[in-house]
């Protein structure tokens, strides 16, 4: 496979503002997600700046405790059009270590009050010694159209 990310699109009635301020909350997360993976948020500062950390609490029935957290760094953040984290894990010694996959949202106002929101998985900079262990994508692509839609209903229903 050429391609190293995968996108999805969904237009929601809502203003690009209220979108922005849902996804740079980690506590609604996990019930963004498409997955199933996230479980809950560890930190639960809301996120506005790049370099931030937050992590999660996720699950993952292939893993090998199926329970484990993940260390999330910032990696753009661009109110309200854009915003986006490195998945990583965070080792014994307090070192935070980032596989190279990137989640983003990118944010286009079509108007007042409705917003076109793309979501992007990249793993372009993943080193070989994870590509090696680790399939990519690691879901299939309805994963991320049913995330967005889990949005649609968050921001819509607030």
């Amino acid at each position: 496979m050429d391609q190293e990310n995968v996108s999805a699109t969904l237009t929601v009635a809502v203003p690009a503002a209220r979108v922005f301020a849902v996804l740079a909350d980690p506590t609604i997360h996990a019930a963004i997600d498409g997955t199933g993976w996230v479980q809950e948020s560890v930190d639960r500062a809301p996120l506005t700046e790049v370099g931030q950390v937050f992590r999660m609490n996720m699950y993952h029935p292939d893993h090998p405790h199926g329970d484990y957290q993940v260390a999330n760094k910032v990696q753009v953040l661009d109110p309200p059009r854009a915003i986006g984290w490195l998945t990583g894990q965070e080792k014994e010694d307090g070192h935070l270590e980032f596989g190279g996959w990137l989640w983003r949202y990118d944010l286009a106002p079509l108007g007042p009050s409705e917003t076109e929101v793309t979501l992007t998985y990249d793993w372009s900079a993943v080193p070989q010694s994870i590509r090696e262990y680790l399939r990519f994508p690691p879901f299939g692509p309805e994963h991320l159209t049913n995330s967005l839609h889990h949005l649609a209903e968050l921001v819509s229903s607030g």
